[in-house]
């Protein structure tokens, strides 16, 4: 399993835990059986809708895939510097490039409702936006660089302490502009 990728054990433990097969979790998260397997045995950088309807699935919250040690008390990250860097391909379910680096902000808090992360944006490899949906909101706050949000039928720039903060049931995609890198601060809710 690729360092980068710790996800797909913790997916994998927490399905065996619940006696739940692959080929039930991927038709109760609405994934392949395909993209399972390769999640968990960390052939794949995955991507984050299909987390959260996995986690969604499993009654986990998404954070739960990346932490390690809870704590019931406030949890303190300095200047940004998150332990836990976590690699998703963006929209790619083949891919074995990260397109996206989540630095958690809480991964140590275990009863959060909210997901924080500073994120490193790089530029896509193509020009066809893939949408995608899945239940909760997303905040975004652009800190370094420009940031390009299709969502729904209309485009949104995104920059340099610029923030946009939308519904996640409305198909979107979010990708670096500019062929540039980019960094964001964003916050994910999605109900269980």
């Amino acid at each position: 399993m690729s360092n980068e990728n710790k996800i797909g054990e913790k997916i994998r433990q927490i399905r065996e835990s619940q006696d739940i097969s692959r080929e039930q979790l991927a038709q109760a998260s609405q994934n392949s059986v395909e993209l399972i397997e390769r999640l968990e045995s960390g052939a794949l950088v995955p991507s984050l809708t299909p987390l959260l309807k996995i986690a969604k699935a499993l009654g986990v919250r998404l954070g739960t895939f990346m932490d390690d040690a809870p704590q019931t008390g406030p949890f303190v990250v300095k200047a940004g510097k998150s332990k836990n860097i976590i690699h998703f391909s963006g929209k790619d379910d083949t891919s074995k490039e990260s397109a996206l680096d989540f630095y958690s902000l809480a991964y140590g808090k275990g009863d959060r409702h909210m997901e924080p992360f500073v994120i490193d944006v790089h530029p896509p490899k193509t020009d066809d936006y893939k949408l995608l949906s899945h239940e909760g909101e997303e905040f975004i706050y652009v800190m370094n660089g420009e940031i390009e949000i299709s969502y729904g039928s209309e485009s949104y720039l995104i920059s340099e302490g610029d923030s946009i903060y939308y519904d996640s049931v409305v198909p979107h995609d979010l990708h670096a502009y500019g062929g540039k890198d980019a960094k964001i601060l964003a916050v994910v809710y999605a109900a269980l």
